[in-house]
């Protein structure tokens, strides 16, 4: 009997998934807006313009396309709980590490990826005319969406290698200690 791989299919679509998710993270960190100090010279009031607001649109758009990985994965494994019971060895631990190990970096790069889309869009849509001597254009730190961009690297190395442990894990039969013909002690009844 062979080694369980997994649908080949399943493994195309996470790559190709994650991969446009980091695509999607790395172009949204690349055009984060950036604003500009204005003075309207009527009223005094000072203000910032803030430039275009198309990194909102791409980190949720990363978001999406990684949510969209990680539910494929689970739907196919059905999260590990409601499918077929994995056997009994090391592809079930690696498989339990791997599931635990993704989930954790998942929600980060999730984490990343929305936090940075809301912080964006909030410099982009909400800021007002303020009136003040010293005002500094507040835009979005470096590296948020790089940090996504990371995670869902990860996230993507660490849900491959529990697709191919959780197949492993479901398909090769339980190894099983050597029969006993016979016992050693007798348990008859006294008659």
């Amino acid at each position: 009997m062979g080694e369980a791989r997994g649908s080949s299919l399943v493994y195309l679509l996470l790559i190709v998934l994650s991969l446009v998710a980091f695509g999607f993270a790395i172009a949204a960190e690349r055009r984060r807006s950036t604003g500009t100090i204005i003075e309207n010279e009527h009223t005094n009031a000072t203000y910032c313009v803030y430039h275009s607001d198309v990194a909102t649109g791409y980190g949720v758009g990363g978001f999406l396309f990684l949510l969209a990985s990680e539910s494929l994965l689970m739907g196919v494994t059905k999260c590990m709980c409601f499918g077929r019971p994995l056997n009994p060895g090391e592809h079930r631990a690696w498989s339990i590490i791997y599931f635990v190990s993704s989930w954790a970096t998942f929600l980060v790069a999730e984490a990343c990826l929305i936090a940075g889309a809301t912080k964006n869009a909030y410099h982009t849509k909400y800021r007002g005319m303020i009136y003040a001597q010293n005002l500094s254009c507040e835009t979005l730190r470096k590296g948020v969406f790089i940090a996504g961009a990371v995670f869902v690297v990860v996230t993507m190395i660490l849900n491959i290698y529990y697709y191919m442990y959780f197949t492993k894990a479901v398909t090769t039969p339980p190894s099983h200690k050597a029969k006993r013909t016979s016992s050693n002690i007798g348990m008859a009844g006294y008659v």
